[in-house]
């Protein structure tokens, strides 16, 4: 897809699921956010920036490890989400804490601002992930270091299905390659092309519980990436997608929810 109509897409379907995100994701998505965070060793002082912050999970943990002294900026492409995550902070008074709207692919800041760059699950959706590991790079200060952490590959990720089950009703154009970054050595070539050195990547599966049919689906369809997609579509094909979700998750059903498997891959790396 074209990266301008893909960059659109990510922009507006994440504005159309950001009132749902938290109630979907907020407890299936903290094993990632504690691996990020460990791997990260934030300290007081520094300098953070954050891509894809979302709605603020994983913001205010890093606004709280580095304080006192330390600034945050956390960005994303969405305006929903910023606007979201500028206003908690707000709420709490986070004066450290800045949230802009920005594209991950084009930093609006210099060279060399930067003690560490965290991205927790958003180097999937980005139309040009190499593009955007290389900007964090240019604004890291010398020995600064990233944390970017992605879904894992395909075959292990039992929620998978939802994205040919939408894209039978419509093109939704939504991450062609979202499970990319993921596969293989795919995330630590891309550091090591982008100029990092030290590159580590921890590969790790989780199961992840949704306690009722509803709650699955919330997340599959309102409160993830097929959001703009989804809301195209009347009552009978939603009804449909609905059917064939839940038939492609059947296999781990626990009760009246579900078990399903997932997995996570989490790079660290410096910039010389």
């Amino acid at each position: 897809m074209e990266p301008r109509l893909q960059r659109r897409v990510q922009r507006y379907g994440w504005n159309k699921a950001a009132d749902f995100y938290e109630d979907s994701w907020k407890e299936q998505l903290k094993p990632v956010q504690d691996k990020t965070m460990e791997v990260a060793e934030l300290r007081p002082g520094e300098a953070v920036l954050e891509t894809a912050c979302g709605t603020g999970l994983i913001t205010f943990r890093i606004a709280g490890a580095i304080h006192p002294g330390g600034e945050l900026t956390a960005t994303d492409l969405s305006d929903e989400m910023v606007q979201i995550t500028g206003e908690a902070a707000d709420d709490r008074k986070l004066d450290h804490v800045k949230v802009q709207r920005m594209d991950s692919e084009e930093l609006e800041f210099g060279d060399e601002q930067f003690d560490a760059a965290i991205s927790c699950l958003g180097i999937m959706y980005v139309p040009n992930p190499q593009r955007s590991l290389d900007e964090k790079f240019r604004v890291l200060k010398s020995g600064g270091r990233t944390v970017i952490a992605t879904w894992g590959e395909r075959k292990n990720c039992g929620w998978a299905d939802i994205f040919p089950i939408v894209d039978k009703r419509v093109a939704s154009d939504v991450c062609p390659m979202f499970f990319q970054q993921g596969t293989g050595d795919t995330l630590a070539v891309a550091l090591r092309n982008a100029g990092f050195k030290k590159v580590e990547t921890e590969r790790f599966r989780v199961t992840i519980q949704f306690a009722t049919e509803e709650h699955a689906i919330m997340a599959a369809f309102a409160g993830g990436p097929v959001a703009l997609a989804y809301q195209k579509f009347d009552e009978q094909t939603k009804m449909e997608v609905h059917e064939d979700y839940l038939k492609s998750i059947e296999e781990f059903r626990n009760g009246k929810g579900f078990d399903i498997p997932g997995e996570f891959v989490v790079a660290r790396a410096f910039k010389p």
